[in-house]
């Protein structure tokens, strides 16, 4: 079975729409190598940024039964995807939010905010999304685009998360709804 991460982003894109990030649009645009191919361009974050991208990117989508964002690669796919598909400008909204991130809980918890506790740092995503931060908001919004997209276009995601049935395939009128125990990608 062959999984097209090209064709798994366009699919990403359209289901975000008119908000969608610009990086993760042009790389979806493109007819070139995929964009998981090889190591950044160049760093895009600190040793600090990229441990604390890391772990929010765990508590966007964690471990469950299904692997994952670690496991599915979501951290690399992001750093990749910001090193070669977006302007420094795109680049801030994250480095920014991650640094403000991080100030927080140095000032509330009293830890470097990779270390802190699960439930700090979902609390943490939490003033970002509610835009309690600076920039939060249009942190938490580009940064879960990311990881979603990151995650719905690996080979984790595709297989073990959605169940895959490459198209064209065999058509059931009558598939009992009993049956569905992931929702579908094709």
């Amino acid at each position: 079975m062959i999984i097209d991460r090209r064709d798994a982003l366009a699919g990403m894109a359209a289901m975000f729409g008119a908000s969608l990030f610009a990086p993760i649009a042009r790389a979806a645009a493109v007819q070139v190598t995929p964009i998981s191919s090889g190591p950044p361009s160049s760093p895009v974050f600190s040793a600090q940024q990229r441990a604390l991208m890391t772990a929010l990117s765990e508590r966007v989508m964690p471990t469950t039964d299904t692997p994952g964002a670690i496991a599915a690669g979501v951290p690399e796919f992001i750093e990749k995807l910001l090193a070669d598909w977006a302007s420094p400008d795109e680049r801030k909204p994250i480095l920014a939010g991650l640094d403000a991130i991080e100030v927080q809980s140095r000032t509330e918890y009293k830890v470097a905010a990779d270390k802190a506790m699960p439930a700090q740092q979902d609390a943490l995503l939490t003033l970002a999304m509610e835009d309690k931060i600076a920039g939060g908001a249009d942190f938490f919004d580009k940064f879960r685009q990311l990881v979603l997209t990151g995650y719905f276009t690996s080979e984790v995601g595709i297989t073990q998360e959605r169940e895959y049935l490459p198209v064209p395939g065999r058509y059931d009128g009558a598939y009992p709804y009993s049956e569905i125990k992931k929702v579908f990608s094709s």
